[in-house]
């Protein structure tokens, strides 16, 4: 069985603050060290935007020196996945430069290639793809595309064939959404990413980022793809789950409902999470009592405590 590494798509986040994050943080707080209590792996999505400098990476490695098995993935940078034109090698080497430090160091789980719906399977993105992992070769690579034009035999054979990671996604499912799934490219690693299912503000032009990612998973889905992480692990050597609801800490919490489903084991948990999302009391009642089954008998709706 491979090891699952459980964790959230980013840390920077103001409606984190007094629900995932204490109030009044303190003098030399940062989330990193703060996460890596609870989880063991986080992604960094900042890379999109910009790329990282050194000494980013090297100040992101200072602050999980105490957690040792603690990873980092990083988003690749726009450019090449949405934009994917008008970049040079110089923009490749100095992404790979930025982030190098995380590689050295053996923090880098994963180097995360997301497209967006709108990329279909068509030969011309096939050699886009193609031509992006020779761009990348030698690191640890996992993609992501979300239209179901991709779910085909022939495309997992090819990332089988390069050594990359296809990342199964859990997403609001339209037409020509891909579905669930727990396929395996890569015997080194698997990668599920849980963007919840809010599919009335998805695909909604004047949506936020907020809007998009507010979903709190219920306990049946989150069954489900426990059940899938599992899969994932008899294949792989490891997994990386990144919950990537992120609003309002939900991402947070569904992480660690995910980490007490899969490994029973005794965990912390914030206590200003808890406020906001009561059904994290359920984890800790039994705990305390030697018991392990998550969520006892509440029912979905009753995650999260409305404010």
């Amino acid at each position: 069985m491979g090891r699952i590494h459980i964790g959230t798509a980013g840390w920077s986040y103001g409606d984190w603050e007094g629900i995932v994050y204490p109030v009044g943080k303190g003098r030399g707080f940062h989330p990193i060290p703060f996460l890596a209590r609870y989880l063991n792996i986080v992604e960094i999505n900042s890379t999109f935007y910009r790329p990282a400098q050194v000494s980013m990476s090297l100040s992101w490695l200072k602050r999980a020196e105490p957690f040792p098995d603690f990873l980092f993935a990083v988003k690749l940078h726009q450019v090449f996945t949405h934009q994917r034109k008008d970049f040079s090698r110089k923009d490749v080497d100095d992404f790979k430069r930025g982030i190098e430090p995380l590689l050295a160091g053996s923090r880098l789980a994963a180097l995360l290639l997301q497209f967006p719906w709108s990329y279909i399977n068509t030969p011309a993105h096939v050699d886009y793809l193609t031509g992006l992992f020779k761009l990348f070769s030698g690191w640890p690579l996992a993609v992501e595309v979300r239209h179901s034009s991709w779910d085909t035999p022939a495309f997992y054979d090819l990332l089988r064939a390069r050594g990359v990671c296809i990342c199964n996604i859990d997403q609001p499912l339209f037409k020509n959404s891909i579905k669930p799934a727990a396929v395996c490219t890569n015997p080194d690693f698997s990668y599920v990413r849980l963007h919840g299912r809010n599919d009335k503000d998805w695909f909604r032009e004047d949506a936020g980022r907020d809007d998009r990612y507010n979903y709190f998973y219920g306990r049946d889905e989150l069954e489900d793809w426990v059940e899938r992480i599992k899969t994932l692990a008899r294949k792989s050597g490891k997994v990386y789950v990144i919950t990537n609801n992120h609003y309002r800490g939900q991402a947070m919490a569904n992480a660690l409902q995910i980490k007490n489903m899969i490994t029973g084991e005794k965990l912390e948990i914030p206590e200003t999470l808890v406020r906001q999302y009561p059904v994290l009391e359920e984890i800790l009642k039994e705990i305390k009592n030697g018991q392990h089954e998550l969520f006892g008998k509440k029912d979905k709706g009753d995650g999260e405590k409305r404010t």
